[in-house]
């Protein structure tokens, strides 16, 4: 199980989302406290709608390099906040947080289907969980939220940095040759750079890096049933 470090809720209107999202950047870390050689176990999050209302998170843990599955869990919600660009982990943390208490394996990288702080007020999805639990997360979106970003060069690995207010914020990434680029940034206890290196390590022959690829997988099989 992963611990809840904060204690904010997201049950709460616009004006106070506003307010939590303010005040959690304080926390916000951007250094990695891994060596590579210490990541054993990595971890995707991916957010369905089975319904309107009804959101289901899953969480797959997988081991590191050989990208074999250790654990799935997932968990049903009823959302309650409005869909608002922006303001997505109010909307689907709480589904999150209670897949994230089902979890026997303690991954050291979590991989969010979301954003990380490319956002307009640098807490998207990755970065807000990030810092409620104080767990390493990677925001890794397929289009991007805010900011703006050059074409980045068409060979695998190339990226280039997204801009926003005169600074970076994460990256388009491209993870195939020829093929339209990801969107990463940094969620929490990570820098740039890793992101990105640990993007492309998990990233095998499709566009998407495997762990949130398989979290969508699995999300689609609990759609069908």
């Amino acid at each position: 199980m992963i611990s809840r470090c904060l204690d904010y809720s997201f049950d709460v209107d616009y004006r106070e989302a506003v307010l939590i999202q303010n005040n959690l950047t304080q926390y916000l870390s951007l250094k990695f406290p891994f060596d590579q050689k210490w990541i054993r176990l990595i971890a995707g999050v991916d957010v369905s709608y089975e319904e309107k209302d009804i959101a289901c998170a899953v969480i797959i843990i997988l081991s590191y390099p050989e990208l074999e599955l250790v654990e799935v869990v997932h968990a049903r919600e009823k959302v309650h906040f409005p869909y608002v660009p922006g303001f997505l982990s109010f909307r689907e943390g709480p589904v999150v947080s209670a897949a994230l208490q089902l979890i026997k394996n303690g991954p050291q990288i979590f991989f969010f289907d979301g954003q990380g702080i490319a956002h307009p007020r640098g807490l998207g999805l990755a970065s807000h969980m990030g810092v409620l639990y104080n767990i390493t997360s990677i925001g890794v979106a397929k289009s991007n939220l805010v900011g703006k970003y050059d074409e980045p060069p068409p060979e695998k690995g190339q990226y280039s940095w997204i801009q926003y207010h005169d600074r970076p914020i994460g990256a388009a990434l491209r993870t195939r040759s020829g093929v339209k680029p990801i969107f990463v940034s940094p969620g929490h206890r990570i820098d740039f750079q890793n992101a990105i290196d640990w993007t492309m390590r998990v990233t095998r022959k499709y566009r998407i890096p495997e762990p949130t690829r398989i979290a969508h997988q699995y999300s689609e099989k609990l759609k069908k049933k």
